[in-house]
Order: structure tokens, then C-alpha cells, then sequence
């Protein structure tokens, strides 16, 4: 199961735990805000956007990344593992 965990929402970020199952998906989403991504594992997703191209990401265990606000996505875990991200949009 794909499942996020809201654990600030402030008005000005929100910080989203997120956990994807292996074999399981964070569905179709677009992103509004501008964000980082702190993994909290080493392993890979599969980043599948709206016109089909896809990405392989490969996490390193604390080792962040940002991404502008626009994208429509996917996020799969095709692995044996969990993996599991914090999410940080800044809302303004």
C-alpha cells in the first residue's frame, strides 16, 4: 500500500511521510508547489509522468533532491523493500 502521512501543513510547507509497498504505487498527482524529497532508504522508484516517459530515481539514504512545482506523475516501487520519502512542498 501507498500511503502519506501529513506531519506539518503550516501555511507555509507541508511535510508529507510517504510509504510505498513493493508492488505498489503512489497514484496519478500533480504538483503544485515546488519540492524536496529526503529519502530514508537506498533503493529505487520508477517515476512514470503523464505522457508515459519514465524515470528510474535512485535514492541514497538522506541524500535530498528538489523538483519544480508542475510535474504530473506516477511513483512506483517495483522492488522487495519499502520505500519510504519525506516529501517538503513550500506553499508560498
Amino acid at each position: 500500500m501507498a500511503t502519506g502521512e501529513i506531519q506539518i501543513d503550516d501555511g507555509t510547507f507541508r511535510v508529507t511521510k510517504w510509504t510505498i509497498d513493493p508492488d505498489d504505487a503512489i497514484p496519478l498527482h500533480f504538483h503544485e508547489f515546488d519540492y524536496v524529497v529526503v529519502p530514508l532508504m537506498t533503493g529505487m522508484m520508477y517515476v512514470t509522468s503523464v505522457d508515459g516517459v519514465e524515470i528510474t530515481a535512485e535514492l541514497e539514504f538522506g541524500q535530498c533532491y528538489t523538483r519544480t512545482s508542475g510535474a504530473r506523475h506516477t511513483v512506483a516501487n517495483r522492488g522487495t523493500d519499502r520505500i519510504v520519502f519525506m516529501e517538503i512542498e513550500k506553499l508560498n
